[in-house]
């Protein structure tokens, strides 16, 4: 079992590291990164949501949350690593507070998702009404609608007049993403990743077993915040100006299409969704026949009519039919070729 991880390990990093040398043959590097970060925010979504069963309405209060820790953390202390941290840690610590105070409340579902959403809305009015002087953390003017521009963005750790950007943003971010999925898929593979599922499918069975149901969703629920805040920090860098937009209402509803187009419930499909539908809007953008907003919805409808479960699990029941239908009338053939070729 130990080899056939390692194995799929060596594989994944491979496969990872050819996929990062040709998408820039393709798209540029600068919508690159824009897709990768989006990827790995609907990355976040997709674990507390996929396998937590937590329907979170706020993953945007996070992003953005995020960004701003970074931008005012880059204005006060001059150099990206402490604030690249602090953007993880701040959003993970909220994350962890807000689901303390839903799940050891033992809201529901809707209520739940209720009380995400009025968080991120209370995110949005209050960063756009902090335009005066007066609304000041240290050095760092929070900017109000006009956002926060001209803050150090990432750099070589130790090295601030060494900054990463254009290409060099891509692949770190790309790593980040990399790492990130492969510490999901270790946390998803754990005792407490499996407990987490069986929490999703029976949360009262799973209780009376004596597992802590509430502290388990309180930690996942962390994870998934510290995850957006990684991207919104990401996305701080990648747009140099961060803005109350990052936590409107069209950013969650995003969001949440890209796990239901990706299919919920699996590690890659939140991810493709997100890059997916990103690059879409990015290509209609270049348009002004139609607007986003109605395209986006039309897929939305289509998808929950006609793949339910999303776009991963659609192509994965395809390809075990294909198998099922035409595995048995190669089998012969690729035994004949093995006897060959041990011959």
């Amino acid at each position: 079992m130990r080899e056939v991880t390692i194995r799929r390990f060596i594989l994944s990093i491979a496969v990872a590291g050819a996929v990062m040398a040709l998408l820039p043959l393709v798209i540029s590097t600068f919508t690159l990164t824009l897709l990768l970060i989006y990827g790995m925010l609907g990355m976040s979504l997709g674990l507390i949501w996929g396998f937590g069963g937590i329907l979170c309405f706020g993953q945007a209060a996070f992003f953005g949350l995020g960004a701003y820790t970074y931008a005012v953390s880059a204005i006060n202390f001059g150099e990206s690593t402490l604030p690249m941290l602090i953007a993880i840690l701040l959003p993970a610590v909220f994350a962890a507070i807000l689901g303390a105070m839903m799940f050891y409340g033992r809201l529901g579902d809707v209520y739940l998702g209720i009380i995400t959403l009025v968080v991120t809305l209370i995110f949005f009015k209050f960063m756009n009404s902090t335009a005066g002087p007066e609304y000041v953390i240290g050095d760092a003017r929070l900017g109000g609608f006009n956002g926060m521009p001209g803050y150090q963005t990432l750099n070589v750790p130790g090295f601030p007049d060494e900054y990463l950007f254009g290409d060099s943003l891509y692949y770190v971010t790309f790593v980040l993403l990399v790492i990130t999925y492969w510490l999901v898929n270790w946390l998803l593979a754990s005792p407490f990743g499996r407990v987490a599922v069986a929490i999703r499918e029976n949360e009262q069975r799973a209780s009376l077993m004596g597992y802590d149901v509430r502290a388990r969703k309180t930690i996942l629920f962390a994870v998934g915040g510290a995850i957006a805040g990684l991207s919104g920090a990401l996305f701080a860098n990648w747009a140099e100006i961060v803005t109350p937009s990052l936590f409107s209402l069209g950013q969650t509803a995003e969001i949440i299409i890209w796990c239901i187009v990706g299919g919920l419930g699996t590690r890659l499909g939140p991810l493709l969704g997100a890059a997916g539908l990103a690059y879409l809007k990015f290509l209609l953008g270049q348009q002004m026949f139609i607007d986003n907003a109605i395209i986006m919805g039309l897929i939305l409808v289509l998808f929950v009519l006609f793949l339910p479960k999303g776009l991963v699990p659609a192509i994965e029941s395809v390809w075990l039919w294909v198998v099922n239908k035409f595995g048995g009338r190669l089998l012969p053939y690729l035994n004949k070729a093995e006897v060959s070729s041990n011959d």
